[in-house]
């Protein structure tokens, strides 16, 4: 019997925390001194907030960043030194609440994929760190979404259903919602006038309606979707 599968993004979906976003925005002070690393963490604390249009946090660094003279290339170097940090003490990260026990559960019905925009440096590490490294069968980085994560999500549609989980329409769930796939948005995005088949603040508010969808018949729609409901996971 064919089997479902779940795609996750990385950054804002399975890992939490500025950890990572502090260490990009301090890696500019090479290029562009304090002034812009202070202004780079007021844009991520306003986007946090829900105060800005930035596509994500890491949109916020870099667009505040190239507004004071900040070139792409020095942007691109802060990014890769800012990767080598991820899930050490100096860019520290942490899972939602019951992460490990729900990817438990989820791999028990579902093929579950990591397809992430960051470099694999670190990321096994980073995994590891969040206990969710032995539930996933694939993990793919560098795919340079949304134009990469079309083939992932086209193969996976080949053998069963395919839900996008992540918190960026145009990178994470575009490619998936135009090939057919179902769709479960976190955070703080405005999908404009696109609907999620799920949504919800955090990942942590979707466990239930994922793994309702994960075991349901893939020619129905479980419900109630996006309602929030959630069991406890410790």
């Amino acid at each position: 019997m064919p089997r479902p599968t779940v795609v996750f993004d990385f950054d804002g979906t399975l890992a939490l925390g500025r950890g990572p976003l502090d260490a990009y925005a301090r890696a500019l002070a090479e290029h562009g001194g304090e002034t812009v690393v202070a202004d780079c963490l007021a844009a991520v604390g306003a986007f946090d907030a829900g105060e800005t249009n930035f596509d994500d946090a890491y949109d916020a660094v870099a667009s505040t960043a190239r507004s004071h003279g900040v070139t792409e290339q020095q942007l691109s170097l802060a990014y890769l030194a800012s990767r080598e940090l991820v899930a050490t003490d100096a860019a520290p990260i942490h899972a939602p609440a019951g992460l490990p026990e729900f990817m438990t559960e989820l791999a028990e019905h579902a093929i579950c994929v990591l397809a992430t925009n960051a470099p694999a440096t670190g990321i096994e590490h980073a995994l590891t760190v969040l206990g969710v490294r032995h539930q996933l069968t694939e993990v793919d980085c560098s795919v340079g979404k949304p134009a990469g994560l079309k083939p992932i999500v086209a193969r996976h549609l080949a053998t069963g259903h395919v839900l996008c989980v992540g918190d960026r329409w145009d990178n994470d769930l575009e490619p998936g919602h135009v090939a057919g796939a179902a769709i479960a948005l976190v955070g703080v995005t405005d999908p404009g006038e696109h609907t999620p088949t799920m949504r919800g603040a955090s990942l942590v508010d979707l466990y239930d309606d994922i793994l309702r969808w994960a075991a349901s018949d893939p020619g129905s729609t479980p419900a109630p979707l996006g309602a929030g409901t959630r069991s406890e996971r410790h």
